[in-house]
């Protein structure tokens, strides 16, 4: 018996060990050089600070004058390549996009991955650039994952026209739980409590400082939120939710057959078939 109870000490002393070496991981940044922009898109590289003084960097692309501008957000562990595809489907359309690594991720400052918090900063610092450098367009934003959440949290300042929230987790905690159930098992939610307990050690955050679908009524703007049907890291009944709390003007596209994968990459035809609509209705001055 005493064997036994050793040994099942030492198994959880081993999976404490586990979570807390995952909860150091998963806040790790991901900085990489991006090195230029693609020669098919006609970008200049920008950099600005966030108000807590971090560097900012990205590629600005500037369209027609009137057809408005969007600002586009890559998901975690990203940086704003994995946005290309949009950018160039909407420079073909007019739109001027302005794209940007998230703190902590690509060649933008940042020492941890704060899912949302601290790359809320960096959006909303995004958000007064390109106000600032395009005065006079409408704003809309395209947000994926981590992006997105990124832009609820972001309260910001800047009036938007559009918004477009991709796969977007509802709460931190929800969104470790589902992960930790794919890879683990119905039991893994179980280990949830145990992840999170490590935010205000390893960020100085708390889980509830990072809920998007509390802040949805605050986003005041027409709304598109895109999901896909078969997406496990973020089940369709949670983006139903996120969805229900929002105010409208609001649309909900059910991806049919996407996972948690890049719905421009799954399905680029009726992807820019639903979002251009959307974005002419809203941005464009002639609308």
């Amino acid at each position: 018996m005493k064997r036994r109870i050793l040994a099942a000490l030492a198994a959880a002393f081993a999976c404490l060990a586990v979570l807390y070496g995952a909860g150091e991981m998963l806040s790790r940044p991901h900085h990489r050089s991006i090195g230029p922009a693609p020669v098919d898109l006609p970008a200049s590289r920008v950099q600005f600070d966030t108000l807590m003084g971090q560097s900012i960097s990205g590629w600005m692309v500037r369209g027609d004058a009137g057809a408005g501008a969007v600002l586009l957000l890559h998901g975690i562990s990203a940086d704003r390549r994995q946005m290309l595809g949009r950018a160039r489907f909407l420079h073909r359309l007019g739109y001027s996009v302005l794209l940007i690594d998230l703190p902590a991720h690509g060649e933008s400052a940042g020492d941890r991955v704060t899912f949302g918090w601290n790359e809320a900063q960096g959006v909303a610092a995004a958000l007064d650039y390109l106000s600032d450098a395009l005065p006079d367009e409408k704003i809309g934003v395209i947000g994926v994952s981590l992006g997105a959440a990124s832009l609820v949290l972001s309260r910001a300042d800047v009036s938007l026209s559009a918004v477009v929230l991709e796969s977007m987790f509802p709460t931190l905690e929800d969104a470790v739980s589902d992960r930790l159930a794919l890879h683990l098992g119905p039991v893994g939610r179980w280990f949830t409590p145990l992840l999170l307990w490590q935010l205000p050690v390893w960020l100085d955050i708390s889980a509830d400082q990072l809920r998007p679908i509390a802040e949805m009524p605050s986003l005041n703007t027409p709304l598109l939120i895109a999901a896909g049907s078969e997406d496990r890291h973020t089940p369709l009944a949670e983006t139903r939710r996120i969805y229900a709390a929002a105010d409208d003007p609001k649309e909900l596209w059910v991806v049919d057959g996407a996972a948690h994968v890049d719905l421009h990459a799954f399905d680029s035809a009726a992807y820019e078939t639903r979002i251009a609509a959307f974005l002419a209705r809203h941005l464009r001055d002639d609308d």
